[in-house]
């Protein structure tokens, strides 16, 4: 009898990367809870314990992926054979970051398919391995401005529909950002560049508990812009004991600029009580209520939301009193306050680097939701300041519904009403346009698109 010869070991499975493993999961959580990768992630990447540098290429991977969904999603669309839809979504989220890694990273080709492969298997199962294999091998192709060669309308024909897959913005957003810089294309290209940059972690030193020379001292450096502003270029902003002890924040230039406006303009008569209207989850509030202090002023700050007021109340420590009231149905007298805030809510379209995800999520339908009660948080704003005082009326957007149209139709023909020039109140700050309001932008200023009016209310 003939001996069988031996059967030949499997090689053992080699599972996915945890890296990618880690992108998936937060690929999956943002879409299926309609959550944020800057409030998912982090958890993720403590929980998991991975190393610094494979945190960092975890975040490159979802924060790449989601703000390059569109272009992806058109790129995939001409090489699935059945309506990216009809996909299992865990499938599809493969495919996207997979398509990042083949087209926006240095990752090798190779190791971004096998890679891929490994994460669809152990994640959903053999069944789709080889879609994923053969799609992601015809994504390789070609590079990033190959594909959108295939995918975009030429420029000269189209340019609103060329901007949007290039740069992947959807074309409304596109357009309303080409309508706010006047119909400049060449600008309109140079912000959708802009936000798909991975921004700058920019501290905020709170006046009368933190200076920016603490941070620097702590491994940041000076801002561009605001005197109370620190750029960390690398490491977590926690491990910096100012920021920990709550005596400094993370917060924008550009959020910060707008708060020290408006407690720079000059008013005459009292100025001892301060008021932010909308002061969740608490950074222009902390500013505000640090300058105040200085001043020997107090802020109030008011949050409808109590969850949004214990983090305002955790921001500002005892330099504010915070109250949970709503700013459309004030607990205060008209007239009360010599200076205003009304950050109003608004579609966030200004921070797009921060949350890349809220331009697949927001649309023109919920711009326009949003604007009677921006321009009546407005009213009340102006109700609840005295003659003489000041309001600073801010949003972060650069949507002409959300900007300056807001203060026209708030404001009317009310003839007691002035509109101050911001201006001369962002000393330093360049190419602030003819005024009287300030936009900001991420490619003039390296800040979140924020958009201030000052009004000074008159004499009755």
């Amino acid at each position: 009898m003939t001996a069988k010869p031996p059967t030949a070991a499997r090689p053992p499975r080699v599972p996915a990367d945890p890296v990618r493993v880690v992108a998936l999961d937060a690929l999956r959580t943002v879409r299926e809870q309609d959550a944020y990768a800057n409030l998912v992630l982090p958890g993720l990447l403590a929980g998991r314990r991975l190393e610094a540098r494979d945190a960092a290429l975890a975040t490159e991977l979802v924060y790449g992926t989601l703000r390059a969904l569109g272009t992806y999603d058109a790129i995939l669309g001409e090489l699935v054979d059945r309506p990216l839809d009809a996909l299992d979504p865990l499938v599809l989220d493969v495919l996207r970051l997979g398509t990042h890694q083949l087209l926006a990273t240095r990752i090798g080709d190779h190791a971004a398919v096998d890679e891929s492969v490994k994460l669809v298997r152990d994640k959903v199962g053999h069944g789709p391995t080889g879609l994923v294999n053969a799609v992601l091998r015809k994504v390789a192709a070609r590079d990033l401005v190959g594909w959108c060669a295939v995918i975009s309308p030429r420029f000269a024909i189209d340019p609103m529909g060329n901007l949007s897959l290039t740069h992947s913005h959807p074309r409304w957003i596109v357009e309303g950002f080409r309508d706010a810089l006047g119909g400049d294309l060449d600008e309109t290209t140079a912000l959708l560049a802009a936000d798909n940059a991975r921004p700058a972690v920019t501290l905020v030193a709170r006046p009368g508990r933190c200076a920016v020379n603490e941070l620097v001292a702590m491994g940041a450096r000076p801002g561009r812009w605001a005197p109370t502003a620190a750029i960390l270029d690398g490491g977590a902003p926690t491990a910096l004991a100012a920021v920990r002890e709550g005596r400094a924040g993370v917060q924008d230039e550009g959020s910060q600029l707008v708060a020290l406006a408006l407690a720079a303009a000059p008013i005459d008569g009292s100025d001892l009580q301060w008021l932010d209207m909308c002061a969740g989850p608490g950074g222009k509030a902390a500013l505000l209520a640090g300058l105040a202090a200085g001043r020997g002023a107090r802020l109030l700050a008011v949050e409808r939301q109590p969850h949004r007021a214990r983090l305002v109340s955790h921001a500002v420590a005892d330099t504010a009193d915070v109250v949970v009231a709503d700013g459309l149905a004030p607990p205060w007298a008209p007239a009360s306050f010599d200076r205003v805030l009304v950050d109003v809510p608004c579609s966030g379209l200004g921070a797009l680097r921060r949350r890349p995800e809220a331009r697949w999520r927001r649309t023109l339908a919920d711009v326009e939701a949003l604007r009677p009660q921006q321009v009546a948080l407005l009213r009340s704003a102006l109700d609840a300041v005295r003659p003489g005082g000041l309001v600073a009326y801010v949003t972060c957007s650069p949507h002409l519904r959300e900007t300056r149209s807001v203060v026209d139709e708030a404001v009317g023909d009310d003839a007691a009403v002035e509109r101050i020039d911001v201006r001369p109140y962002l000393p330093g700050v360049e190419l602030l346009g003819d005024g009287p309001d300030v936009q900001l932008w991420p490619h003039r200023h390296g800040t979140d698109a924020m958009y201030i009016a000052l009004l000074r209310r008159g004499s009755a």
